[in-house]
């Protein structure tokens, strides 16, 4: 079920400021900041070659990174992205299996346009895992 890893991301007070630590002092390829509002995020991908860094901001008040950052103020991991070749099918897969999904069941558009689901981090040992379709 599971295909390839498509990023890690990565929660951050202060998403310039981080971006500019990966361009400049890691010499990586960076993407322009981009508002996800049904997200609740500010994003900008980092290329590392065999997969991404995704950097996370807060973006407005009821966005779900702010609570994270409360609790961990200089920022961290966030939650792991693995690529699915049929988001639905493996929705209900996991739910037959006990998993539970966030939200109302139902993929969102994420960053890359494609479908995404997230995963309840209770189920995958401490780690929100998030699901895109390839």
């Amino acid at each position: 079920m599971l295909g390839r890893l498509n990023h890690v991301a990565l929660a951050v007070p202060d998403l310039a400021a981080a971006a500019a630590v990966y361009r400049d002092t890691l010499g990586a390829r960076v993407t322009a900041p981009q508002a996800l509002p049904e997200h609740g995020v500010t994003v900008v991908f980092v290329d590392v070659g065999n997969t991404r860094i995704e950097l996370l901001e807060p973006l407005g008040e009821g966005s779900p990174i702010a609570g994270f950052l409360e609790k961990n103020p200089s920022g961290g991991m966030h939650h792991v992205c693995y690529e699915v070749d049929d988001i639905v099918a493996a929705r209900d897969r996991l739910k037959a299996g006990g998993a539970r999904v966030l939200g109302d069941d139902n993929p969102k558009t994420g960053a890359h346009g494609k479908p995404v689901l997230f995963l309840h981090p209770k189920d995958f040992f401490g780690t929100l895992v998030e699901l895109e379709q390839a």
